[in-house]
């Protein structure tokens, strides 16, 4: 973009050094990194400030996916210690809600609108903004940037099945917002979003269908896939994979049926309530990347290179708005290094090569690195370690032994190329991993480094040992 100011809002008519167009964590990620350079900052939030994660997403999913938890770890307690006595039900979802409401209004004023005063080169602004020559629309006002960073997120996304908008779907936002349990519920989508949902809503004593294209997690190893659609059916919910969807229509006797075509026979399925959980789409629509001549993916995704730059020098893109890497902390992540690299010369590259991943069902699902075809496509000669949660000293104290842990190495070099957790507590556990694929440890390196004893995160080291030992012939501790 060129020097040539338009006109701009603000008493001294200042040109800001980059504009944030974006009010959630990606964009306050970008603006206050460029405040602490001694940038002058805009950002543009239309919406609620703070975005999906603190408002909609992972701060209400995981307050509520916590809550009926303990429901579920309460009721299971007698079948796994003898000698224990111990019920629990959901007495009050209203009251839930509630408290997630109040959780997510304290974080959102904490995290983001108390921030603000703390910045005196940061201008927050509300409104949606579009591109224009050298700078943004907004309000009616141009203001002048040569620098901008689009980080406008995305939301949910309704697939297009017939009938679908008549039978007045939940979306994960609508979900979370429920005040009263429905008695029953098709949820559509086989993600992390759908998994999660899935099963908060069934322990919530909700019966629960779980309907998806594929398998389950399909970006996840399958035996992981596998083994925690056992899980989730031996709690009660119904799940059903590889089929279509036909059609959605409202039930005669009330409620939402749902036309599926599986194993080339037609089945209807029908429920209180029907909530799509089948992917999200960026926000785009009025940023006016077309006539600006942004490039974007037929989904409508904004492209990006390694260095967060888009097809318009002087504008970059993080975050969901990219469709790549949907995890908050990718998200901050990325726009970091756009903020950094419009104010320094696009110096820094994004690497995503040790990005933990984690689906927070029970047992939790970690993961970082390759999966085994990964590897095998990208030339390795992969080699796979795979070790039963059975093996794991801390499950058994637990009497919890849902899980394995999957390593996948360089057979040549001996690295680790990735791991892959599903266990309780898998999700505290994946860090280590990928600090040592970060790192370019070997799996050697795994098994001869000291962990605590009844840990989840041991199970690393015996997944290591399990490349050329058999763990079962170790006693407690054995390096």
């Amino acid at each position: 973009m060129s020097d040539c100011c338009n006109p701009i809002d603000g008493p001294q008519h200042k040109k800001y050094d980059l504009v944030v167009v974006g009010g959630g964590s990606a964009g306050f990620s970008a603006a206050i990194t460029a405040a602490e350079q001694g940038a002058q900052v805009a950002i543009f939030g239309a919406g609620t400030i703070g975005g999906t994660c603190v408002n909609v997403g992972c701060v209400p999913s995981k307050a509520l996916i916590r809550a009926v938890e303990s429901i579920h770890h309460a009721n299971a307690a007698p079948m796994r210690f003898k000698g224990v006595e111990a019920r629990a039900r959901t007495a009050d979802w209203g009251q839930l809600i509630a408290e997630k409401d109040a959780l997510v209004s304290s974080l959102r004023q904490a995290k983001y609108a108390d921030l603000l005063p703390l910045y005196n080169n940061i201008t927050y602004r509300e409104g949606t903004a579009r591109l224009v020559e050298n700078g943004i629309e907004a309000g009616g006002r141009r203001f002048a940037a040569d620098r901008i960073v689009i980080a406008t997120g995305a939301r949910p996304a309704m697939p297009a099945i017939p009938g679908l908008a008549d039978v007045d779907p939940l979306d994960s936002t609508a979900a979370l917002d429920l005040t009263e349990l429905p008695k029953s519920m098709i949820v559509l989508g086989g993600g992390y979003v759908g998994v999660e949902l899935a099963q908060m809503f069934s322990r919530a004593g909700v019966d629960v269908t779980l309907v998806f294209r594929s398998r389950l997690l399909p970006e996840m190893e399958p035996e992981i896939g596998a083994a925690l659609t056992n899980y989730l059916s031996s709690e009660g919910i119904t799940v059903l994979s590889n089929l279509a969807y036909q059609s959605v229509h409202k039930a005669a006797e009330g409620g939402t049926a749902l036309t599926i075509l599986r194993d080339g026979n037609a089945e209807t399925l029908v429920a209180e309530r029907l909530l799509v959980a089948t992917g999200r789409t960026p926000n785009v629509e009025d940023l006016g990347l077309i006539e600006a001549g942004v490039r974007q993916t037929p989904g409508g995704a904004i492209i990006v290179d390694d260095r967060m730059r888009t097809s318009l020098p002087g504008v970059y893109a993080a975050g969901d708005v990219t469709g790549r890497d949907q995890f908050v902390y990718m998200a901050a992540y990325g726009a970091k290094i756009a903020a950094k690299n419009a104010l320094n010369g696009d110096s820094l590259r994004y690497d995503n090569s040790a990005m933990p991943a984690v689906v927070f069902s029970d047992p939790q699902v970690a993961s970082v690195g390759f999966t085994e075809a990964q590897a095998i496509a990208a030339g390795y000669e992969a080699r796979i370690s795979t070790l039963s949660l059975e093996n794991v000293p801390r499950a058994l104290a637990a009497r919890d032994t849902r899980g394995l842990i999957k390593l996948v190495a360089d057979g040549r070099t001996r690295k680790l190329l990735g791991a892959h957790i599903l266990a309780p507590e898998g999700a505290d556990s994946i860090q280590t991993a990928a600090m040592a694929i970060r790192c370019g440890l070997t799996i050697d390196d795994l098994a001869e480094t000291i962990f605590p004893y009844l840990t989840t995160v041991e199970g690393l080291k015996l997944a290591a040992q399990t490349f050329d030992r058999d763990v079962k012939m170790l006693s407690c501790c054995a390096g």
